[in-house]
């Protein structure tokens, strides 16, 4: 692998306090791997199928399926947002930093890709469209979120309106208005989203690709009316050839057969590609947490932007139905193997980018 790819592109985000950003070039991973080379032959394999475009042959031969999934990027820099000691330090250990940094280098490398742009001014009018109207403002913390839907985002934006003073501190049960009292990058002029995508702390959450579809699957057409009236009654229309439906029970199936079939910039958000939403290529993220590790990433952002103490992420409430790796087979295994490898086409920058595993969904597998 040619390991100057990884630093082609020059990241522009400066950590508010004055510091100048950390280039991956001075982070500390050499002297990691050096000393704990024995946990990483699944990951290092990865990215160098990732830089040398392999990724594709390794869907076909079903390679990537007993691959781990990596731990979140972090920011090279150290916090410098807030006074010193109000929330307690976040401890990471060095093989959760080693892959931190994988993914890290992960996304570097993808994005020095030619056919991936590296510059929110050339994206094309509907790309940055989309991804302006997903980066919310605090200007007072100075930092960015861009947000995807099914990777809690709604605590994300309670917690941004509380830090505004717009909501009570750690009221998470209240209706909740994903509009107001919040700030879009894409409300502000180009002049002010150029300064805040340079200075501000910038992080999104990310989430297992198929995980996230299957939430979607299971909250929009289990248990909102309004998606299966208008999506739904579509969808079976579409695959079922009736006149009529009242679109509350679309098969998992047909849903993968309407992803497949959509183009993934006129998706709805829900489903759309997290890639497409937040475009991590063009808007170079200081951080970038999982929902896999959502409370502790959390954390480490309340405290790098210099939340005050009282204001956490909250629990899981007890009635949440969780999208266990055991559901989730059980659904894939419904959806026939040929669909299956154009969905995964579909969302493969989700998987390459964020480093997830492919599922294993083999014939014999499924049996099981």
């Amino acid at each position: 692998m040619d390991t100057r790819a990884f630093y082609r592109r020059q990241d522009v985000g400066t950590p508010r306090g004055g510091g100048a950003h950390r280039s991956p070039r001075t982070a500390l991973v050499p002297r990691f791997l050096r000393c704990r080379a024995a946990v990483l032959p699944s990951m290092l394999t990865f990215l160098v199928i990732v830089a040398s475009g392999g990724l594709l042959l390794m869907i076909e031969k079903g390679m990537l399926n007993s691959m781990e999934t990596s731990l979140p990027r972090r920011s090279a820099a150290r916090p410098e947002h807030g006074p010193a000691g109000r929330r307690r330090p976040v401890a990471a250990d060095m093989d959760t930093q080693i892959l931190q940094e994988l993914r890290n280098r992960t996304i570097h490398t993808m994005c020095s890709q030619k056919d991936l742009v590296d510059n929110i001014w050339s994206l094309s009018d509907l790309q940055r469209k989309i991804v302006l109207q997903h980066v919310l403002v605090n200007d007072e913390h100075r930092f960015l979120y861009c947000y995807v839907p099914k990777v809690a985002c709604s605590n994300w934006k309670r917690l941004m309106k509380m830090l505004s003073g717009a909501l009570k501190f750690n009221d998470f049960r209240s209706k909740l208005d994903h509009h107001h009292d919040l700030v879009f990058l894409s409300s502000l002029k180009p002049d002010e989203i150029r300064y805040r995508l340079k200075h501000y702390f910038k992080f999104m959450f990310v989430r297992d690709p198929m995980e996230r579809l299957l939430s979607a699957y299971r909250n929009k057409f289990g248990e909102i009316e309004s998606y299966q009236k208008s999506y739904g009654v579509k969808i079976i229309k579409r695959y079922r050839k009736v006149d009529s439906a009242k679109g509350d029970d679309v098969t998992f199936t047909e849903f993968i057969k309407y992803l497949v079939d959509e183009n993934e910039e006129r998706m709805n958000e829900h489903w759309m590609p997290i890639y497409t939403l937040c475009q991590p290529c063009a808007v170079t993220y200081d951080f970038i947490g999982s929902y896999e590790h959502l409370e502790r990433d959390s954390e480490y952002v309340l405290q790098h932007i210099g939340a005050p103490s009282h204001i956490r992420f909250p629990e899981r409430q007890t009635w949440y139905k969780p999208v266990t790796k055991e559901i989730l087979h059980y659904y894939l295994c419904t959806v026939p193997q040929k669909l299956l490898k154009e969905l995964f086409l579909k969302y493969i920058l989700d998987f390459s980018l964020f480093a997830y595993a492919l599922p294993n969904t083999t014939t014999e597998d499924c049996r099981h």
